[in-house]
């Protein structure tokens, strides 16, 4: 399939999931994560949560990496040219909703994608390959560009990967890893 006809499928299965479904395979996805080898892990990238469209909730994840002494960098999107900005997210970070309800560091330090270490990327669905699909803007695969040539980048979904995604292209980024309810 291609990745419209998957976007919209897999929007309207995360749809679908009941709450239950959800927290049982979030605790699957947390369990699977906490197990990763952390070592060389300084700076670590996560995506912050959209509640409305059932995202993986990243909170506890953040949580385990402070516990860790690893330092979070969250993203501001520039929605005229579908790129990010990445900020440190601290304890006393401030978080604003943008036009898409999208929350966003607003007084925080601003990083470098060369720092970034290891990257949780979110997704509709990915396949077999680890390419994945997003909501179609492409800011994850501008961002995945930049980033440096050992950082690693790890998909989190709800879905086990298909087979292939027909319409992958140079542009798209493939992820090292994708972690899923198993």
């Amino acid at each position: 399939m291609k990745k419209q006809e998957l976007r919209a499928i897999y929007k309207q299965k995360r749809k679908d999931l009941s709450v239950s479904q959800i927290e049982e395979f979030q605790d699957n996805i947390y369990q699977q994560i906490y197990n990763l080898d952390y070592s060389g892990v300084k700076v670590a990238h996560l995506f912050l949560s959209l509640t409305k469209f059932k995202e993986i909730d990243t909170q506890p994840i953040i949580n385990f990496l402070r516990k860790r002494n690893i330092k979070i960098v969250v993203s501001k999107s520039n929605l005229k040219n579908n790129t990010l900005s990445h900020y440190y997210l601290e304890e006393k970070t401030v978080l604003e909703l943008n036009k898409f309800g999208v929350p966003e560091p607003v007084n925080a330090v601003k990083v470098d994608e060369q720092k970034l270490d290891l990257i949780f990327v979110p997704m509709l669905i990915s396949d077999e390959l680890n390419y994945r699909v997003g909501y179609g803007k492409g800011f994850y695969d501008r961002f995945l560009l930049k980033c440096k040539e050992d950082a690693k980048f790890i998909g989190l979904n709800f879905f086990k990967p298909i087979y292939q995604i027909e319409d992958s292209n140079d542009f798209d980024v493939p992820l090292h890893q994708v972690i899923y309810p198993k």
